[in-house]
This record gives structure tokens, C-alpha cells and sequence, in this order.
């Protein structure tokens, strides 16, 4: 192997087929390849001493979601008055994102539907065709809404048009993209379970239970492998806890988690304390959740404000943790071209920055969250590390 790695070490006279090996005694041009293969030169990534933690990346907030067709606004905005406005945006399909925009963190709101078919006949369709509206489009015309499992929706009945119907078809898409692009950096899929409904003439969700909790494992599971996602298992190794476990090794290194996930659950309060229910550094569990720093299972932060939590976010970045905060919220930055909160994220070294526009919306201002220069993973501007400034870190080797 030296030998045939010495042949490939041209001198500037190599045009004269001849080889910087074939200049010297070969004793010596061996100790000469050795060392410049021991150095790191022949295989080292500029990424290589970069850690998870370390970067920062562009998130879609409510990635699936879709802009309401027009009979259904006009009922949102008579049944939800104080909430329609900010339901005005939509993406574009999850694979686009993943490749078009560069974006690595999506989120999945899930609503239990064991038995299949709870969702599959959304009242705004007779309340649109009762106020005299035009008729509102077919949504699942395969009754994807029909089968077994977690659906995927904003709000059930008059914001539940997504282009993901179902969560398990939602990872599938993740899975092939990634399968596809076996060297980007984790992709973050924050998942919120919804049992509740924002009005009570909706159609109520199920509740969420330990059941349910299982399930939504199961269905994670059913679509990636284990070795494809990275566990809090993974992070907490032996320690007693994920804190502890974050201060003695840290996050591991970028270029080991290359081409997996890692999920991490919205919901704070009921639901967040029946999934650590019986595993209070989550062990064995496969969700990471937001907890206070010195719980033993913190290890990733929700702070969605980075204006009045700034501060905040710096210290938990600065104490090793993950932090998802959010660029902008209900369309008000996009309808007034208001980069301040967006501006502020960025600086707050939070690692994932989330937000309806990871492009403009033509019809509302040139506002959007990107990284100069179409960058997908930068350098985080408060813990990364010292030569990966101006670096793409989502590419293994400098251009």
C-alpha cells in the first residue's frame, strides 16, 4: 500500500514520469510516505475535527404543511380568527427541501389513528359546501387517511392539508433521500404529538398514551434502521446520565454520524414525563427530549425565542447542548421583511434554526432564512471550531 501511495506523490518534473519516490533511496522513500500518511495529509477531512455540536443548519417549522386552499381559509378565518393569518405559508414536498433548500431539520406534527380512518373525512369540506364556498380538493385521494397509524396534519378538519399524509410515509421519504446522499449531516426530525383540538366542534384526537408512545417507536423503527439513528443511547454511553455524558466525551464527531437521523420529541409537559416515565436518562428510548440542563436526560434544548432567550441559548450551546430555536413565527417577519429575530438566531449559536421561509414568498416581501452562499451546515458562531469558518462542514472535503 505505501509502495503504491508513494507512486501517486508526483514531483514537479512528474510530466517526466518520474516520481518524488523514484528520487530518493527507497529506504528513504518510504520513511518520506509513512509520515505523510501518518500526518493525515492523504485521507484527513477538513471536517474531521468537527464535532455535532458544532455547526449550525437551516430547519423548516411545520415542514409539511400546506397553504390552506381558499374555501378552507375563508372558514379558518371566521372559526379561528386570531390564528389564520399566521396558517398562510406552505412548503414544498420533503425531499425538495432536503436537496433544493439544504435543509436539515424538519418537524412532523402526529396525531394518533390506531385503527385508520379518524381523519379521513375532514368537517371543513361539508362546513365549505354548507356556507355556499367552492368545493375544497380532494386531499388524500389514495385514502392514505384510511390505513392504521400516526397522521400528519396541522390542525384536523380545517388545516390538514400536508404533503404528508402519514408519518410513516414522511420518514420513508427522509429515509430514501438519505439513502441517496449516504454523507450529509444528521438530519434533526422533531416529532409533536397532538391529542387535543384548537376548537371543540372539531373532530377530537385520540389521546396519547404509553400505547401510543410505543407505537410511535415501533413506526420509526418499521422505516429506519437502528445503526441509521443516532440514540440517546448512543450519546450517554455508561454514564449515569446525559449531561454527565456530554461533559466527559461530548457529542461524537461529524464525519462518524454522517447519513443518520435523530428524533427528538416537541412536546414538553403530560406527554414528554410519560416517555421518560420509568427512563429518566431515556435509556433505551429513542426520542430526545427538552428538559432542564440538569436533568439526567437533557441533552437537547427547545427555546423557540431567540430574541428574549439569547442569552440563554448561548450558555446551553456554550455547555454543550443541542438548541432548536426559531427564526420567525405566524408570518409576521415575512409580511414586514423583519431579518431581527432571524438575525438573532443566527447569533445565538442555537444549532438548528427553524422557520417557515427557507425561501421568499414572492407575494409578501423578500424575506428568508439561508446561510450566504447556499451553505447547508456552517460553523457554529459561538462553540465551532477554530479553521472551519466559511466552510460548508455538510461536504467532506474543501473546494
Amino acid at each position: 500500500m505505501l509502495a503504491n501511495s508513494a507512486l501517486l506523490i508526483r514531483a514537479p518534473g512528474a510530466e517526466r514520469g518520474r516520481t518524488m519516490a523514484g528520487n530518493f533511496h527507497p529506504a528513504v522513500a518510504f520513511i518520506f510516505v509513512a509520515a505523510w500518511l501518518f500526518c493525515g495529509c492523504a485521507t484527513r477531512s477538513p471536517t474531521s475535527g468537527v464535532r455535532l455540536n458544532q455547526i449550525q443548519v437551516i430547519g423548516t417549522h411545520n415542514s409539511y404543511h400546506q397553504r390552506p386552499p381558499a374555501p378552507l381559509a375563508l372558514l379558518i378565518s371566521k372559526r379561528l380568527p386570531d390564528g389564520a393569518i399566521g396558517l398562510d405559508y406552505g412548503h414544498r414536498p420533503l425531499p425538495g427541501q432536503l436537496s433544493l433548500l439544504g435543509i436539515r431539520q424538519i418537524e412532523l406534527d402526529c396525531f394518533a389513528d390506531p385503527d385508520g380512518g379518524h381523519f379521513a373525512e375532514p368537517r371543513g369540506v361539508k362546513w365549505a359546501a354548507q356556507a355556499g364556498l367552492a368545493a375544497v380538493p380532494d386531499h388524500d385521494p389514495e385514502h392514505n387517511l384510511r390505513r392504521p397509524g400516526f397522521k400528519v396534519m396541522h390542525v384536523q378538519d380545517v388545516d390538514y392539508f400536508s404533503s404528508v399524509l402519514t408519518l410513516v410515509d414522511g420518514l420513508r421519504q427522509v429515509r430514501d433521500w438519505s439513502a441517496q446522499h449516504p454523507r450529509h449531516v444528521p438530519i434533526f426530525i422533531l416529532l409533536e404529538l397532538k391529542d387535543d383540538a384548537p376548537s371543540p366542534e372539531l373532530t377530537q384526537a385520540l389521546p396519547i398514551g404509553e400505547r401510543e408512545l410505543e407505537a410511535l417507536e415501533a413506526e420509526i423503527f418499521s422505516v429506519f434502521l437502528r445503526n441509521k439513528i443516532l440514540k440517546p443511547d448512543d450519546i450517554r454511553r455508561h454514564e449515569p446520565g446525559l449531561p454527565e455524558a456530554l461533559r466527559k466525551h461530548g457529542w461524537p464527531a461529524l464525519d462518524s454520524v454522517r447519513g443518520k437521523v435523530m428524533f427528538a420529541l416537541d412536546n414538553g409537559g403530560k406527554i414528554r414525563d410519560l416517555y421518560l416515565k420509568d427512563h429518566p436518562a431515556l435509556e433505551g428510548r429513542l426520542l430526545f427530549v427538552s428538559v432542564p440542563p440538569e436533568h439526567p436526560a437533557a441533552a437537547w434544548m427547545k427555546e423557540n425565542d431567540p430574541v428574549e432567550g439569547f442569552e440563554r441559548i448561548q450558555n446551553l450551546v456554550r455547555a454543550g447542548f443541542l438548541v432548536r430555536t426559531r427564526a420567525d413565527a405566524d408570518t409576521l417577519e415575512a409580511r414586514t421583511n423583519d431579518p431581527r429575530r432571524r438575525d438573532r438566531a443566527f447569533a445565538s449559536g442555537a444549532q438548528f434554526i427553524s422557520t417557515d421561509y427557507p425561501e421568499p414568498d414572492p407575494a409578501l416581501s423578500p424575506y428568508c432564512v439561508r446561510f450566504e452562499e447556499g451553505i447547508v451546515a456552517r460553523s457554529n458562531p459561538v462553540n465551532g471550531s477554530a479553521g472551519s469558518e466559511g466552510m460548508d462542514l455538510e461536504k467532506r472535503t474543501a473546494e
